[in-house]
């Protein structure tokens, strides 16, 4: 009996061990914010998310001397966008005039933002692939 728990408890690690080596950081920076006030608020999106429900992972940062910094960790590997926004006003939402337009600043990885639409997931999507990734997202209003 010892010796299949023994046995159990090696797979298991083993298993762990395997899934840990196999995942990857992503850092995020922001840079251009325009005061301290508020935080910046981060989504990280797979395809079947992006603009349209929760994100599988969710950061807040603080601001210091405009710039703005997180880290998502044991991230699996995968295709994947991230969103993030000024929270100026520190509601926890993005705020938008009558129009629909964002009164507050965001930004998407890849910077490639349309400025007459939202932002679309073949211009914010990257490949996870268990190495490190960092991304510098310049917001626009």
């Amino acid at each position: 009996m010892k010796t299949i728990a023994i046995f159990i408890s090696l797979f298991l690690a083993q298993q762990f061990q395997a899934q840990t080596n196999n995942t990857s950081t992503i850092t995020v920076t922001v840079e251009n914010l325009d005061s301290n006030e508020g935080a910046v608020l981060y989504g990280l999106y797979t395809e079947m998310t992006f603009m349209k429900a929760k994100p599988k992972f969710n950061a807040k940062s603080e601001i210091v001397n405009g710039t703005a910094r997180i880290t998502f960790e044991g991230i699996t590997p995968g295709t994947y966008a991230i969103s993030c926004f000024h929270d100026k006003n520190g509601n926890g939402q993005m705020d938008f005039e009558p129009t629909g337009r964002p009164i507050e600043s965001y930004g998407v990885s890849n910077n490639k933002m349309d400025p007459s639409g939202p932002p679309q997931w073949n211009d914010a999507k990257f490949e996870v692939t268990g190495s490190p990734l960092k991304f510098n997202i310049g917001l626009i209003r």
